[in-house]
């Protein structure tokens, strides 16, 4: 067995596949690449695994319909889950996945005691709430992936807007992930101006409303899947921000313990992800108006958990 981390990534599809990729080509570990289909996880590690002698990683790659291979995952990504269609939204995959991820997390606590969790499948709110109650792991480390997707839709478009580099802007999405999500303008930035002062409202509002709507567009070009270059980019973000310590402050779905008026309630904030996972929630001033979406987002979230009775 080597030194390295491991990382089970949960979902052989279009979004575990390019999670499995960008961990090996930035050397975050050894990855464990799982799927019920069969051949699926087998033949992607093996394909990803060849790739190694051109991109210079050594990273070991293991494709499995079963999950004794992903014994002792330092962090274990769930992508499993059905994809959304045109005309579907976030919700009705609810049910259905529901059930995936349940038995999942049920699978992979049993094997890794010290794992901490990222959840990637939709609705992501209510599904990093369920891990959470059927893992019985502390709360911070169990963590959902959409902030950092937004934040990175965001701020694409705010660059394409200003013709600027992407590395100059930042961008700050609060609340669930969907059409409820809270972006703040007054956060995001182009090398620290607020965009603010750099565009006219009615223009921000555009970029506001084309963030909100970021997935569905993709759908609507795809028609049979959706999103996952950038979701997976998301993803191993947060991995590299755990693994090598970073501190990063990123936004990020997770549970609240009287921050922004929130209880035990698993919503998107900023927070500072290290080895521990999420080692503090950053708390930000809130005007009425981002208060009131915040509320309205936080609302959404708490509905599907009542359906899902967690």
């Amino acid at each position: 067995m080597s030194a390295r981390p491991k990382i089970s990534v949960i979902g052989a599809g279009n979004v575990g596949a390019s999670v499995a990729q960008y961990l090996v080509e930035k050397e975050l570990g050894d990855v464990v690449l799982v799927d019920v289909v069969e051949g699926i996880p087998q033949g992607k590690a093996l394909d990803l695994a060849q790739a190694g002698p051109v991109h210079g990683y050594d990273s070991d790659l293991v494709g499995s319909n079963g999950y004794d291979e992903t014994a002792d995952s330092d962090i274990v990504v769930i992508t499993a889950g059905l994809a959304r269609k045109p005309g579907m939204t976030r919700d009705d995959l609810l049910f259905k996945n529901a059930e995936i991820v349940g038995s999942v997390v049920e699978q992979v606590v049993k094997r890794s005691k010290n794992a901490i969790l990222i959840l990637v499948t939709n609705p992501l709110d209510a599904m990093v709430q369920l891990a959470w109650k059927k893992s019985g792991f502390p709360a911070e480390r169990v963590i959902g992936m959409a902030g950092v997707l937004d934040s990175a839709r965001f701020r694409t478009f705010i660059a394409r807007e200003l013709d600027v580099s992407v590395e100059n802007v930042t961008a700050f999405v609060l609340g669930g992930h969907g059409d409820s999500m809270v972006p703040l303008p007054r956060y995001s930035t182009v090398a620290g101006i607020p965009i603010t002062e750099l565009l006219p409202a009615e223009k921000v509002a555009q970029i506001v409303d084309r963030t909100r709507n970021g997935g569905i567009e993709i759908v609507n070009y795809l028609k049979s899947g959706s999103a996952y270059y950038a979701p997976s980019s998301a993803v191993v973000e947060m991995v590299d921000a755990i693994l090598r310590d970073k501190k990063k402050i990123l936004p990020c779905a997770v549970s609240l313990k009287g921050e922004y008026g929130y209880t035990d309630l698993f919503i998107g904030v900023p927070v500072k992800l290290g080895r521990k996972g999420v080692e503090e929630v950053i708390q930000i001033e809130l005007t009425a108006e981002e208060k009131a979406g915040l509320a309205k987002s936080a609302e959404a979230v708490k509905e599907l958990c009542a359906i899902l009775k967690v």
